[in-house]
């Protein structure tokens, strides 16, 4: 089994590709050798996987998704979760930091095709400049977290910000703050480049897997918001629609990213297993759970239909629940890899030991598993889905 592109994860036939898909599938497979071989270092020295943003911006990546008439490359969400994937058979921490930067582009794509004015110029000054995106997205979650300052045209903002995926190599941090307002506490979302007075990216990020993410800590100190950057307010602490907006195009994309790791040690084991037939049973299983995780995936790309679907929180909840299931499997998957590779899997340098660590990370994106079969019960039960538990 090699790593090219593959298509059984799309919901578009292969003969309906869009013509960049082709070129991003050549561009990948060329520089995919690259990404594997620095792979070692980067996660071996909690680096940022700087070398290969460089090469993923000359051959302009990061505009994939971006409507060819707003100067991208005019990819389906499905083909952008393909070359996701893709990218995570190389180098998963590569894969994750370009997910956390697609997922705010394609949400843009989103509204733009609604009509939003804003949204259009967004995308065509990201694909002018190839503009990289880093936030702090659902970390903040219901309540985020710092302080908003009024002053005169905007806010002074103090805030430190965790998970902050691909801040080393961003131009762009997209990012919320918690304002007590005189009506009650509200949340503001806001756009700021990242080289503002103020904003500090930490080198902090050191973790069991994920390394080259460069998921640093952001600290924002007396930084200046003026109110033009701020792209959204809700009030703070309860469920807001905008998730229904942003989930359904954050997780497919980021569970990609570990469904093609979980590929890539199945096609470790399977190799492993080559002339070994009482290990057949083993393969077997894995293949099974393999299957299953690709299903969830596939699901959830149907679900977000190309930019589609109706916002609601039924769908969001579809989206989570399938998020569930895929992480479930994709462990399983490499879990039982390194039983068939054996020991040698077990060294590091060994791209499987660097999956093992590295597919542990997807428990923490929205929701872990014991906060979304809450909110999916309570949903069920004509609850509010918002507790103390999936706070």
């Amino acid at each position: 089994m090699n790593a090219q592109l593959s298509t059984k994860s799309s919901t578009t036939p292969r003969s309906q590709s869009t013509p960049w898909f082709h070129t991003a599938e050549e561009l990948l497979n060329n520089l995919g050798s690259l990404f594997a071989d620095r792979a070692f270092d980067f996660d071996t020295n909690c680096t940022f996987v700087q070398k290969n943003y460089n090469d993923l911006k000359e051959a302009r990546f990061f505009s994939l998704a971006i409507p060819v008439e707003l100067g991208g490359g005019g990819l389906t969400y499905g083909e952008l979760c393909q070359v996701t994937q893709q990218l995570a058979h190389y180098c998963g921490s590569t894969a994750l930091a370009f997910a956390m930067h697609s997922h705010p582009v394609a949400l843009n794509v989103f509204k733009a095709q609604r009509g939003d004015e804003r949204a259009q110029a967004t995308l065509q000054k990201i694909a002018a400049n190839e503009l990289i995106i880093a936030g702090t997205g659902a970390n903040d979650w219901l309540a985020s977290s710092g302080t908003a300052e009024v002053v005169e045209g905007g806010y002074l903002i103090n805030a430190h910000k965790r998970f902050v995926s691909g801040g080393p190599g961003a131009q762009v941090l997209v990012s919320s703050v918690n304002h007590q307002s005189p009506t009650g506490d509200e949340v503001i979302h806001f756009s700021l480049p990242i080289s503002s007075e103020g904003i500090r990216v930490q080198n902090n990020w050191k973790t069991l897997g994920m390394r080259g993410t460069g998921s640093n800590d952001v600290i924002l100190e007396n930084v200046f918001l003026p109110e033009q950057a701020i792209v959204a307010r809700r009030p703070a602490g309860v469920w807001h629609p905008m998730w229904d907006a942003i989930l359904p195009h954050a997780m497919p994309l980021i569970t990609s990213c570990y469904f093609g790791m979980a590929e890539k040690a199945f096609e470790l084991a399977l190799e492993a297993s080559r002339n070994k037939p009482s290990v057949a049973n083993l393969v077997g299983t894995l293949h099974n759970q393999l299957t299953t995780a690709r299903l969830a995936v596939e699901d959830m790309v149907r679900c977000q239909d190309n930019y589609g679907f109706t916002p609601s929180r039924e769908l969001t909840d579809a989206i989570l629940t399938r998020k569930t299931i895929a992480n479930q499997a994709i462990r399983n998957v490499v879990d039982q890899a390194s039983v068939l590779a054996g020991g040698s899997g077990f060294f590091q340098g060994h791209p499987l030991e660097r999956i093992i660590r590295d597919v542990r990370a997807m428990h923490f994106h929205p929701l872990p598993e014991h906060k979304q079969v809450t909110f999916s019960g309570r949903l069920l039960m004509d609850l509010d889905p918002i507790c103390e538990l999936t706070q």
